[in-house]
Parts: structure tokens; C-alpha cells; sequence
């Protein structure tokens, strides 16, 4: 598939912070226990109300299987690519498809529903991430207006910020925030008060303040990560997951200030020829004031590129991109 053209804006990122002091290299995912699955690519993982696991795949099935991987079902197949997957309290799923939008699904009979697939006219790019409102709304990125998921790297080398964080509501589609810099990763804290949105290129992640006094205003919570965020979700104390699925590439940073033509020349060089990401499992969790609570790494040799976490009764599921297998391993302390 050939490349699309690139515009890059200039962006001087924060220097990064590297695996060290509190980010500090550890093995603390070195046990991951593997589940295989039928398929690759389970970029997400949810927790269904009986326990059961559920995941996407690159062809688009959604695949049931139970905590330890030994009973694996096919229940859906969205026709897209599913990507983040959340569970409503009656079972069924919301799925952000990059292909197909934001949609509805029935692991029961299989049915698939849209529920939004574009904005004034204009259909989704990259649908990515979901969070539930209470109040029934949901609350879901669109990573680009520019590229679709076949070319995300496109838009992290472009640095063009147009993703944007959206809200669905009784059939209708509101724009949260735009300008993000690679949309991702949605999480709501403070009781729904608050939705927390990653932005994958600018190596950090926004609050926007949904109810109270501070209603409507945005802030960054988190600020230069050593790595790119993905996926959030928010754990049963309330901590927020941030799965990380590369550290940051340091030839990226050197050209994202420099003047655009020189991305232009490292984006049409082939792919073998191009900067590429470390091996490693990297997950973290803050706290609801963005304090870091958690950092958990491992070596990478058994899983790696981490895009979905997700904490249930005791265990941290990961979810990824490019493997084929979910994996787990007991919260560590």
C-alpha cells in the first residue's frame, strides 16, 4: 500500500524523561501468563459480566474466552477492525472500530450495530477508544481526521493534532476537545466528573472537566511520558491504566522541532529502513490527581507493543496490537 503525503508542523517535545527514577526499569510483568487466541491483534481487552475475557481481532471477530484461556469462542465480527471495547452492564459491548466507527454489539447473538460513524457529514477516520458515562452517553476518540489506522504512524510523524474526543448521546455526536495530538486512550474519573483522553504523539495525557465548577475547561494531567500512551481504563480504586506500547523514538524527538521536509524524507523511506520500536511490556496507573502509582515493565522477549490494560478481581490483563495472545499476571503489589 503506498504512503500517503505527509504535512508536519513543527513541535518541540519535552525531553524525555528515559526509564529511570521513577520511571526506572523493573521485571515486574517478567511472569505474564499467555492465553492464546485465534487470531492476532487483540488491541484491547474488557471484562464481560460472568468474568469471561473479550477481544478484538486484526479481521475483525470479536473473541470470548474465558479467565485462563481455556475455553475461546468467536461471538461477533464487526467487518472493520475492533480496536477499544467496553462492556455495558446488559452485556453488550461498545466497540470503537477504525473501519466502521462506534458500534454496538451483541455477544449473545452476534448482532452488530452502529451507533455513530461520522460528524456533520464527514465519517471517522480512526474510531479508537470508549469510556461509559453514567448517564448513559459515551465518550470515544477519533485519533485523525488525517490518516486511518493502516497509516497511524503517519499522523504520530506528522504531529498535525486532529484527533478529537467525542460523545455520543441518544443517537446524537458532540465534539468533547479537538486538536489532540493522536487522540487515544479515554478513561473517566472523578465519579464521570471528569474523562481523561490520551494524546499517543505528544507523549502526555489531557483532562477535560465534564460537570462542576471547571466544566468544559481541559488540562494536561500528565505530562512527558518516556513512552507513547494507548489505551486508558479506569481500575476499581479508581486507578487509571495507561497501557504503553513503545518508549519514545529519540530520532522522532530530534526531528519533530527541525525544519518539516526532513520528516518528509524519513517518512518515504521504506519501513525496514525507518526508526523502530523497543521490545518491552510497559503498563503504568495514576492516580485520579495524576500522581504516578504504578510502573510495571518486562523484558518484551514474550509479549510486547502493550495497547489495551485492564485490572478485575485481582489480575492485569494486557491487550496488544500485534501479538497473538492476551496476557495476564496477578496485580503486583
Amino acid at each position: 500500500m503506498a504512503k500517503p503525503p505527509i504535512e508536519p508542523r513543527r513541535w518541540a517535545p519535552p525531553r524525555s524523561p528515559g526509564r529511570r527514577g521513577a520511571w526506572r526499569e523493573n521485571a515486574a510483568l517478567a511472569g505474564l501468563e499467555l492465553l492464546p487466541i485465534p487470531g492476532a491483534g487483540p488491541e484491547d481487552v474488557a471484562i464481560l459480566p460472568d468474568g469471561d475475557l473479550v477481544t478484538g481481532l486484526l479481521d475483525g471477530r470479536i473473541c470470548r474466552l474465558t479467565p485462563d484461556g481455556r475455553r475461546i469462542e468467536i461471538v461477533a465480527d464487526t467487518g472493520g477492525r475492533p480496536l477499544g471495547i467496553e462492556v455495558r452492564d446488559d452485556g453488550r459491548l461498545v466497540v470503537c472500530d477504525a473501519a466502521r466507527g462506534l458500534l454496538l454489539v451483541d455477544p449473545t447473538s452476534g448482532a452488530v450495530d452502529v451507533l455513530a460513524d461520522r460528524y456533520e457529514g464527514r465519517p471517522f477516520r480512526f474510531t479508537n477508544n470508549a469510556a461509559l458515562h453514567p448517564d448513559g452517553s459515551i465518550l470515544f476518540s477519533d485519533s485523525s481526521q488525517r490518516f486511518g489506522i493502516e497509516h497511524f504512524k503517519a499522523d504520530v510523524v506528522e504531529h498535525s493534532a486532529t484527533g478529537r474526543l467525542l460523545r455520543w448521546r441518544d443517537g446524537e455526536v458532540e465534539v468533547v476537545a479537538d486538536g489532540l495530538a493522536f487522540a487515544n486512550g479515554v478513561a473517566l474519573t472523578d465519579g464521570g466528573a471528569a474523562v481523561w483522553v490520551a494524546e499517543t504523539a505528544a507523549y502526555r495525557i489531557s483532562r477535560v472537566w465534564l460537570a462542576g465548577p471547571r466544566a468544559g475547561q481541559r488540562e494536561v494531567v500528565v505530562d512527558n511520558l518516556p513512552a507513547f500512551p494507548d489505551n486508558l481504563s479506569t481500575g476499581p480504586d479508581g486507578t487509571v491504566w495507561v497501557a504503553l506500547p513503545s518508549t519514545r523514538v529519540g530520532i522522532l524527538d530530534a526531528l519533530l522541532p527541525r525544519p518539516p521536509v526532513l520528516r518528509k524524507v524519513v517518512w518515504a523511506l521504506p519501513d525496514g529502513l525507518q526508526p523502530q520500536e523497543k521490545r518491552l511490556t510497559f503498563v503504568a496507573g495514576f492516580s485520579a490527581d495524576g500522581a504516578l502509582t504504578h510502573n510495571l515493565q518486562g523484558p518484551g522477549d514474550r509479549f510486547h507493543y502493550v495497547t489495551g490494560v485492564r485490572v478485575h478481581d485481582g489480575m492485569l490483563y494486557l491487550g496488544s496490537l500485534v501479538e497473538t495472545a492476551v496476557a495476564r499476571i496477578p496485580l503486583p503489589g
